[in-house]
């Protein structure tokens, strides 16, 4: 705010100026002075140059590699022209919620054709090597979902060799391969997604918030709580592809969904190949993820909001013309203000599209050896529309030392705002 007082200063200066002639005889010509959009444009520099005071872009960087995340057994890296068929396995429909514990198999496909829910106090386990499809033909409010409610639990531990899948039933991959032949990368929204809803605290602006992608009417779908530690089981080596269904005009689901979810589930070894949405968002909660790859989404690859309070660790991510951003990044939405963590990553472009982050209203936390391939991070900036002072948000909590970037390699950091715009 001093800053921009001292662009005030100035203005209001200049405007008092007055020419003189040779003669020293005054004349009429004044200065004006500033307009509403100069002095707009003036806090805007002053929160850029805040910005330059403390971040910038960083070389030394090296960010994560396939290599390094992964064991080559993900789909982005898979060549299917090397791939045996397997012989089709046998179609369970899944009809219902699971009341009980239960286990599927590797040696058959799991068929959802409803949005099938782990109800509270049961468990699902899922073997390494099953594949799991959501019927295609279903949209829309009935669109097929996996959903762990809160106080449910799921044990899908696949293995390099061995992952589990979750994909569309128009996918023709049967148990025992890696892919199908049928979809790519732009076969988007052909199921619902895995959505995980734990008792961890959230910041949002309700008591008990209802995910995003599932009605009101379900109350399996609310999510947070006050469980830090808050198990919903283990997720490891589980490639999610094909989802993101719409279920209402301007709302689909993302490939992976974790909401309120605790530091006591382990989440390690994921892929999100081809959802129309974002493919892993993080709604408040505690939960570390290690291992992630995003591909080809067709919104945010990593979302964060409502002051998730956990890391992700070791992670890539390729956007292409169908993506939004690399990075979606806000903070608290209620009272609770914590900070996530990023640790080690890279942003690909697949097709010279811009390997953008956008670090919104509220953001705090830490990014740590991040690279951006040809991409700038973007810092949301909040201004009191009549004195103009510079209001929290992510380019304030910058400046402020709450939202960290070191050894991160951008073309740019780059302060916008919205708060002028009518």
């Amino acid at each position: 705010m001093k800053k921009l007082l001292a662009l005030l200063f100035v203005f209001t200066t200049m405007g008092l100026m007055v020419s003189c002639d040779d003669d020293d005889d005054p004349i009429d010509d004044v200065i004006p002075e500033p307009t509403e959009e100069e002095l707009q444009e003036a806090a805007v520099e002053a929160a850029q140059t805040a910005i330059d005071a403390v971040a910038s872009s960083d070389d030394t960087a090296t960010g994560a590699s396939d290599e390094t995340v992964f064991e080559d057994w993900t789909l982005a890296n898979y060549s299917a022209g090397s791939r045996v068929r397997a012989d089709e396995a046998p179609v369970v429909e899944v009809t219902a919620n699971i009341d009980a514990d239960t286990e599927w198999t590797k040696d058959n496909v799991y068929l959802l054709k409803t949005r099938v829910t782990v109800l509270d106090g049961k468990t699902l386990t899922i073997q390494a090597g099953t594949v799991v499809k959501g019927d295609a033909s279903l949209s829309g409010a009935n669109a097929a979902v996996l959903m762990i409610a809160k106080g449910g639990k799921l044990m899908a531990e696949g293995t390099a060799a061995e992952p589990i899948i979750m994909t569309s039933s128009d996918d023709d991959i049967q148990p025992g391969e890696m892919a199908g032949t049928k979809l790519d990368k732009d076969s988007k929204g052909k199921w619902g997604g895995l959505v995980v809803l734990g008792k961890a605290p959230v910041s949002a602006k309700t008591e008990n918030p209802q995910i995003e992608g599932v009605d009101a009417e379900d109350s399996n779908g609310q999510y947070g709580g006050d469980d830090a530690a808050d198990n919903s089981g283990t997720i490891k080596y589980v490639s999610i592809r094909h989802g993101g269904a719409e279920i209402a005009e301007g709302s689909e689901i993302n490939g992976l969904t974790l909401g309120g979810v605790g530091t006591g589930t382990t989440i390690e070894n994921i892929e999100v190949y081809a959802n129309s949405d974002d493919g892993v968002e993080f709604f408040g909660g505690t939960v570390n993820v290690t291992n992630l790859l995003v591909y080809a989404v067709g919104d945010d690859a990593i979302d964060i909001d409502q002051s998730y309070a956990g890391e992700v660790k070791n992670f890539v991510v390729y956007v292409d013309k169908n993506s939004d951003e690399g990075l979606e990044v806000d903070g608290r939405e209620g009272s609770l203000d914590k900070s996530f963590t990023l640790t080690n990553g890279t942003i690909y472009s697949i097709d010279e599209t811009d390997t953008n982050a956008d670090f919104k209203s509220k953001a705090k936390g830490t990014v740590t050896n991040v690279t951006f391939k040809s991409g700038k991070v973007k810092l949301s900036a909040s201004f009191d529309t009549e004195t103009l002072e510079e209001t929290e948000d992510a380019a304030s909590n910058v400046a402020a030392g709450d939202l960290v970037f070191s050894k991160v390699s951008a073309d740019s950091f780059e302060v916008y705002t919205k708060s002028f715009d009518e």
